[in-house]
């Protein structure tokens, strides 16, 4: 039942018009191959690769012969750890041809992190990349699990391989590992591909912030379906080049990245192992990139970048902005500096990726004011504490279904039940509140709600009124303990560069304009915010930090 009478429910459904992919991974690649097999399909800049959609259907299957060569199974769990590069990708494809289930692994994991995520999906092999900073990957890899390699070694994984070209002793390279299948295993990759679409491809753990990290199992269908009608909204045509700056572990870099590359035939380009704003910019105007894919965070370093030039970035069309707050400004910023006029803003998560998408018809201020409408073949609704869905308006918390929702959590029965109901409803977590047209306006995570003396305040709705002042560059709502309150409001601002702001300046802004109790009681300004790999916020950090300052403990 909907609250309130004669009030339209806060449930949409996405067109069923447009067919889904009856694809596996592996099946996708072939299909690329078979369509524009000399078209390019990778292009690492940092590394100088380059391969066209055939080279890599070859080379995907050389892999995949590789791993059952090793005596590895279809349902083995392969592990991947490393930053972009081209044989990140190709993995990516060769496990899925091999009928086994990626675990993408997180590149700022430490040996803890990497030894518990190993355990927990008991993984047989790991792929492992060339160090990267203060990631030594391989020397890690040996602390997580000593013995690796040896003959009386008994603890799993199996193997590891290797992507530097003289690897530490006990690791296999990469050449060495490929060159080892024989014609007999790449037969038996015949027999694998009639495996079904809804067999496990990836696992992915999530940030683990609120208890030990969760292993987020999705399916071939899950994931190509998903690369598919988001390339679809952004208009990715064949031909067209992507620019990926965002790290390919995550459902952002392989799936909207990676399986909408491969879904539209469109160049997949690597501008370096991680994110630099030079290397991005350089990569766009050699290669002609014609999209782009960046948190907001990404955006402000290439326009802040003293090599930016308008006239490099005019090849760019589309792309997506998403993974936190999108500001007005900086959106009108991509349209009309980067020329990206069909820019994208997205809504999904590990559990359910992409759900709701601005499509390249939506009026300006429903791309800048929403996440979009619902995507194909997929349903959501908004409901309250008690589980009745909201009338159109009403804040409520997200629940979406459809082809995109996770199989569950690996081999957490408990925890997946309480996040996926029997009839496939998947709970966000998240807040949000459809409008009579459709959009989707998120409110803020259920968890970073604040409730103050009773009444509850949304950190986004006060974010986004903040980013209004001229001296604002970013900013970071966020609850703290109150002995009065129970919580009170603080907000961590970022200065525009060479604007003077101080606490009264703000306040200021704030009178009249918005309730009182939505004014922050306090304010700090900051140089940056505490980020997580994939360019997230950590607000929980923020809350940390005030709170021990506030305490002074």
């Amino acid at each position: 039942m909907v609250q309130g009478q004669d009030c339209e429910p806060s449930l949409v459904r996405g067109s069923t018009d447009r067919p889904m992919l009856d694809l596996t991974i592996g099946a996708a690649l072939s299909r690329a191959a078979g369509l524009w097999p000399d078209a390019p399909g990778l292009l690492s800049v940092s590394e100088q690769l380059r391969f066209t959609w055939s080279q890599m259907d070859r080379l995907a299957s050389q892999v995949a012969a590789a791993l059952l060569a090793r005596g590895l199974q279809p349902g083995d769990r392969i592990g991947l750890w490393s930053m972009n590069c081209a044989q990140w990708v190709i993995t990516q494809f060769a496990v899925a041809r091999a009928g086994m289930v990626l675990v993408t692994l997180n590149p700022a994991y430490r040996v803890p992190e990497f030894r518990q995520a190993l355990a927990k999906v008991r993984c047989a092999a790991v792929f492992v990349g060339p160090d990267y900073k203060t990631s030594e990957f391989a020397r890690m890899l040996f602390e997580a699990v000593p013995g690796l390699g040896e003959q009386t070694a008994v603890t799993l994984p199996q193997f590891a391989v290797s992507f530097e070209a003289s690897p530490l002793p006990g690791l296999l390279d990469w050449a060495g590992f490929v060159s080892a299948a024989a014609a007999a295993d790449i037969a038996r990759l015949n027999d694998i591909a009639g495996m079904g679409d809804n067999e496990p491809a990836n696992i992915q753990f999530t940030s683990g912030t609120t208890g030990a990290p969760k292993g987020v199992t999705l399916s071939h269908r899950n994931i190509i379906n998903n690369g598919w009608f988001t390339g679809s909204a952004l208009g990715l045509v064949a031909g067209d080049r992507l620019c990926l700056p965002v790290p390919l572990y995550h459902c952002f870099g392989m799936v909207t990245g990676v399986l909408a590359c491969v879904a539209h035939g469109a160049a997949l380009v690597l501008p370096g192992p991680g994110f630099d704003a030079g290397s991005v910019l350089e990569a766009i105007a050699a290669e002609q990139c014609t999209a782009l894919y960046g948190v907001p965070t990404m955006y402000h370093a290439l326009f802040a970048h003293p090599d930016f030039d308008d006239n490099a970035m005019i090849s760019l069309r589309t792309g997506i902005m998403a993974g936190s707050l999108c500001p007005e400004p900086l959106m009108r910023a991509a349209i009309e500096r980067l020329h990206m006029r069909d820019i994208a803003i997205c809504y999904g998560m590990t559990e359910a990726p992409v759900s709701f998408q601005t499509s390249l018809s939506d009026p300006f201020e429903c791309r800048i004011g929403s996440v979009g409408r619902i995507q194909p073949h997929i349903e959501a609704k908004i409901v309250d504490d008690s589980g009745q869905t909201v009338a159109r308006n009403g804040v409520g918390e997200i629940l979406v279904r459809g082809y995109n929702t996770m199989l569950g959590y690996w081999e957490d029965a408990a925890a997946t039940k309480a996040t996926k109901d029997a009839d496939g409803w998947l709970r966000t977590g998240d807040l949000g509140a459809i409008d009579h047209a459709g959009y989707l306006r998120i409110v803020g995570r259920l968890k970073d709600m604040v409730i103050r003396g009773g009444e509850n305040l949304y950190p986004k709705e006060i974010e986004e009124f903040l980013l209004g002042h001229d001296g604002i560059v970013d900013v970071q709502v966020f609850g703290v303990r109150d002995d009065r309150y129970g919580e009170e409001l603080c907000a961590w601002i970022v200065r525009r560069p060479g604007v003077q702001l101080a606490d009264h300046d703000v306040r200021e802004f704030c009178r009249g304009r918005i309730a009182h109790q939505k004014v922050p009681r306090h304010i700090r300004f900051v140089e940056a915010f505490p980020m997580t790999i994939t360019g997230k916020v950590q607000k929980s950090v923020l809350r940390g930090q005030m709170e021990q300052e506030l305490t002074g403990s």
